[in-house]
């Protein structure tokens, strides 16, 4: 049995810019806050953390300085994913060099990809490298699915552990082909719960940026067998993510790790601010879940 990198839930952590580059005085605050407030694993240069923005050195030093700062505490989970797999491959090597606990690689974009392709794409990834490798499918970033046969076949490959899934549609056709030694990771924060009960260990998540604790507990309430708690809790975070995704992520989770009080700065363009009749929800909606006044 492989063991999985995490079980429960891990932050798709924001990045913090300036105008000339990483704030890593609140990149340092963020996680801690993340740590304290209970999360299983982090992140770094994600899909949420902008990395499609980042030159490459910048990318390598903010894994560098994560793992660096979590000092073990937790795992540091490295996005390298790239629609060029010779950069995908050198990402992941210099990312693994730098102490990365795993890595996470999102299905190519744009130029796109068959199965065969998506297929030699990965283990000629997993091949470069020794640490534990994510799948990531996300077909309303990518316009690609991933298909269950073509992750069974990646997942025969000894590093590739785990997915990353946004089509919630096929888990239970991966969960039956995969087996259990096979991790499936929710990407969506409104159906965490639909995930676990068809084997899921948990999600990658970008609203535990301001609810950490409540993330956590959510998976492992479900976990222990207290269901009702799960439930709850997942209910109650329904309204919060529609604020957070009223525009695309991560424009509405910057402003709202801004508003808890963080500097996470602005988004790089081509993203721009939330707009302020969204503002005003992404407000409302924290106010209510009581993580403002």
């Amino acid at each position: 049995m492989r063991k999985p990198l995490f079980i429960g839930s891990a932050v798709a952590l924001v990045t913090p810019f300036t105008d000339t580059g990483v704030d890593y005085q609140a990149l340092a605050e963020l996680i801690e806050f993340q740590i304290q407030g209970g999360s299983d694993a982090i992140v770094i240069c994600g899909t949420t953390g902008e990395a499609s923005t980042m030159p490459d050195e910048e990318h390598i030093a903010v894994i560098k300085y994560a793992v660096e700062r979590v000092n073990k505490r937790i795992p540091v989970i490295a996005g390298t994913g790239s629609n060029d797999t010779r950069h995908a491959i050198e990402l992941s090597k210099e990312a693994e060099a730098v102490g990365a606990d795993g890595l996470l690689s999102v299905t190519p974009y744009y130029n796109k990809a068959t199965q065969k392709g998506l297929y030699e794409h990965f283990k000629i990834i997993a091949n470069h490298v020794q640490v534990p490798i994510i799948l990531y499918n996300v077909p309303s970033r990518t316009n690609l699915n991933l298909n269950p046969d073509t992750i069974k076949a990646l997942s025969e490959i000894e590093n590739i552990i785990a997915v990353k899934e946004c089509n919630l549609g096929q888990v239970g056709d991966v969960v039956n082909l995969c087996g259990a030694d096979f991790s499936i990771y929710s990407g969506d924060d409104n159906t965490v719960l639909p995930l676990l009960s068809l084997g899921g260990k948990g999600v990658i998540s970008t609203m535990a940026n301001i609810i950490p604790k409540d993330t956590h507990n959510m998976v492992m309430r479900f976990f222990q067998g207290d269901i009702t708690g799960a439930i709850k809790l997942q209910l109650q975070t329904l309204n919060l993510i529609k604020a957070l995704f009223s525009e695309v992520n991560p424009i509405p989770i910057k402003a709202a790790v801004n508003l808890l009080g963080f500097k996470a700065g602005q988004c790089r363009m081509p993203l721009t601010e939330l707009s302020e009749s969204n503002l005003e929800l992404l407000r409302q909606e924290m106010r209510a879940y009581g993580l403002i006044k």
